[in-house]
C-alpha cells in the first residue's frame, strides 16, 4: 500500500489522461487509451466541476467523472450522474474515493443538482458497500439490458 501525503482534489485536465489510463489498466487488466481519450474529451465539454482527479504530490492517484443530467431519459436537470470512479489499487482504503465524491457532490450542489445517480453491478460487492457507506440507496430506476450477440432483428 502506498503512503498518502497531502491529497489535492482538482479539476480533471487533459494532461491527466495517461495516469487515468494506467489506473484503469491496473483495475481492469487491460489498456483502453482510445476509450479514455474520448471520455476525457467529452468530460471537457461538460461542466468542469463534475470531473475531478486526486493529486498526491503531483501524481494522479484517483479520478471521478460525472455530469448533470440534461433531461435525458426524462430525468430532470437537477439530477447528477457519477459515471466512473477509479482509484489506483496502491491507494485503496485510504479515503481517496470518498474525497473525490465529497468534492463532486459539493460541486454538483452548487449548480442545483439535488439527487445523484450511479450504476453498480450486483457482483461488485466492494463498490456497493462503498456507496452504501456514503448514503447511496437503491433508486426507482430499473436497468434494462438486451444481449444482441447472435440476434437478428
Amino acid at each position: 500500500m502506498a503512503e498518502v501525503g497531502e491529497v489535492v482534489i482538482r479539476e480533471l485536465e487533459e494532461k491527466d489522461l495517461k495516469a487515468i489510463i494506467e489506473i484503469d489498466r491496473k483495475l481492469l487488466g487491460q489498456s483502453r487509451p482510445e476509450y479514455w481519450q474520448l471520455k476525457v474529451e467529452l468530460s471537457e465539454q461538460a461542466s468542469p466541476l463534475a470531473s475531478l482527479v486526486a493529486d498526491n504530490g503531483g501524481r494522479v492517484v484517483g479520478f471521478v467523472l460525472g455530469n448533470a443530467s440534461g433531461w435525458e431519459f426524462g430525468i430532470p436537470d437537477t439530477v447528477g450522474w457519477i459515471d466512473t470512479l477509479g482509484v489506483d489499487p496502491a491507494y485503496h482504503h485510504q479515503g481517496i474515493g470518498r474525497l473525490l465524491l465529497f468534492e463532486m457532490i459539493g460541486n454538483m450542489k452548487k449548480v442545483g443538482v439535488e439527487k445523484i445517480y450511479t450504476l453498480v453491478s450486483w457482483r461488485s460487492g466492494n463498490l456497493l458497500e462503498f456507496f452504501d457507506k456514503l448514503g447511496f440507496q437503491r433508486g426507482d430506476m430499473i436497468n434494462l439490458e438486451l444481449d444482441i450477440r447472435g440476434r437478428s432483428m
